[in-house]
């Protein structure tokens, strides 16, 4: 009997982005019998076909040409919830960077739907498996994204898996939710516009998707950017309205209107998790793995997390720099969204408040600490099982905790790889001298209204300033989504314990606004 391994002691943050949206969380969202806690799935893939790896192996080296190809399988995927088998999926290989790593232990997608339409796995179709060519801990992109979502800035959600082929064991996975319709239409509330696809060599470009103005012609694009709905529509008007914003406007007009073009909030969020995670495959340093979603409803752009397994330091371009060290405002040259941010006195402000708001509530060693402790003891013995994978145990363990040296494809000399506790240690005692956060003390992300909480981060009564007319109902979440106390404030009571909550974020719904509670 097959024996799924979860986690209960965190549970994955999958309706966070509801809270800022509706007050309705019943709906059940795709996906929540795999992403809802942490487990590690089983897999098995059954291929009909003796020469599947060679297939496989021509359809990706032939996808230019002929685009993606899959061929099926017949899938058991064990998960907490029982055991799942499906017909004819489609299969294919994926990747850049991993698909060149030796062994034939490579990425792929799976596709559900592919050959019998409407099928599906909890409502998903379709998932992409990760290898971890470049992480001897196997953890890098699900802390990285699970922080993301926890902070509010939309990335797939993630779990782990372990896979066989026609019955032979092939390797440990991490699973990526794939950024479609369905992802939009749980995260943004909103699946009818455009979505981008940014950093990729789609047409023989250099794949820098920097948001440099090149023009109105479509054409100058498209070898950094891929529309990956309405393609037969194929209308790039929008995104390239946005890059003539970003470029061409004064200073006054781009500080003044920047938030009625993206949803401002999340950005920041996502650049400043980018430098304090060191994760410089991003339009930070490469100018890749992100996604643009023109948002119908708040007629904005949103920003997407993609591709996060080079965090916590190890992405292998850096150059010079140290990503221990790496300043709060480093960013690329011709990287224009970020160089105008930090022009502004008022935006890099917005931007230096989150970056401390990160530090003094999750980029630290007390918070993530035990989550990658907790990871460890999920995924250890099936990560010893995995004979494919590209590191050793010893590398597993060691990773963890501190560099590996030589461990090819790293930053560090000779290749080494940035350890997961020692970077946080060490880019924490940077950030902790190189950052003066006084400033910033007590400054909250508010929605909507000029609404505050006083003290935030707080531990016992706070305050709630700004509200405009009483009686005004309040709904305090965890980040669950769960109801921890739903109560009416008249003018007489504006405080709220805390006192007996444990240390986390909170959100604070005032009247159908969000506020984000910090409780130390």
């Amino acid at each position: 009997m097959i024996q799924i391994k979860t986690n209960f002691h965190k549970l994955l943050f999958i309706l966070l982005t509801t809270l800022f949206y509706s007050n309705n969380l019943s709906a059940q969202i795709e996906g929540a019998n795999l992403f809802s806690i942490d487990q590690v799935v089983n897999i098995d893939l059954d291929f009909p076909q003796s020469d599947f790896w060679s297939q496989l192996e021509d359809n990706y080296t032939n996808m230019d040409v002929n685009g993606s190809i899959y061929i099926p399988a017949n899938l058991t995927l064990t998960d907490v919830t029982g055991t799942y088998t499906f017909d004819s999926v489609g299969v294919r290989l994926k990747g850049n960077s991993s698909y060149g790593h030796p062994g034939d232990k490579k990425s792929f997608k799976i596709d559900f739907n592919k050959f019998i339409s409407g099928q599906n796995y909890d409502g998903i179709k379709k998932l992409n498996f990760s290898n971890g060519f470049k992480d001897p801990t196997f953890m890098r992109e699900k802390l990285f994204f699970d922080v993301c979502r926890i902070h509010g800035v939309p990335a797939p959600r993630t779990n782990f898996t372990t896979v066989t082929y026609n019955g032979e064991p092939w390797g440990f996975y991490t699973l990526v939710e794939q950024l479609d319709d369905q992802f939009l239409d749980w995260r943004m509330l909103d699946d009818g516009g455009n979505l981008f696809k940014a950093g990729s060599n789609f047409s023989g470009g250099d794949g820098e998707a920097s948001l440099e103005y090149l023009g109105s012609a479509q054409s100058a694009y498209e070898s950094s950017y891929e529309l990956k709905s309405n393609e037969n529509a194929n209308d790039w008007t929008d995104l390239i309205e946005f890059i003539d914003f970003i470029n061409n406007t004064n200073d006054s007009e781009f500080e003044t209107n920047l938030a009625s073009h993206i949803d401002l909030g999340p950005f920041l969020s996502s650049a400043a998790l980018d430098n304090l995670f060191g994760n410089l495959d991003s339009y930070t340093q490469s100018a890749r793995n992100y996604y643009l979603y023109h948002n119908l409803g708040m007629d904005k752009w949103q920003w997407i997390k993609w591709d996060g397994n080079e965090a916590f330091g190890s992405y292998g371009f850096m150059g010079p720099l140290n990503p221990s060290n790496l300043d709060i405002y480093y960013y690329a040259s011709n990287r224009p969204l970020l160089e105008r941010v930090f022009a502004s006195q008022a935006l890099k402000s917005q931007y230096t408040s989150e970056v401390c708001l990160l530090i003094s509530t999750i980029f630290n060693p007390d918070y993530l600490n035990p989550m990658i402790d907790d990871l460890k003891e999920l995924i250890k013995n099936d990560v010893y099982a995995d004979n494919n994978k590209m590191f050793s145990n010893a590398d597993f363990d060691t990773n963890i905790e501190t560099d590996l040296s030589g461990g090819g494809g790293g930053p560090g000399p000779g290749g080494s790889i940035e350890g997961l506790k020692s970077f946080i240690q060490e880019r924490y005692n940077y950030l902790t001298t190189a950052v003066d956060c006084e400033p910033y003390a007590g400054i909250e992300s508010v929605s909507l209204q000029e609404l505050s909480i006083y003290p935030n981060p707080g531990t016992s009564l706070l305050s709630i300033k700004g509200i405009q007319s009483y009686p005004c109902p309040y709904v305090l979440k965890g980040l669950d989504g769960g109801v921890i106390e739903s109560k009416i404030l008249f003018g007489s009571e504006q405080f709220i314990d805390v006192s007996e909550l444990e240390s986390n974020l909170y959100f604070l719904d005032v009247d159908g606004h969000v506020l984000k509670l910090i409780k130390p």
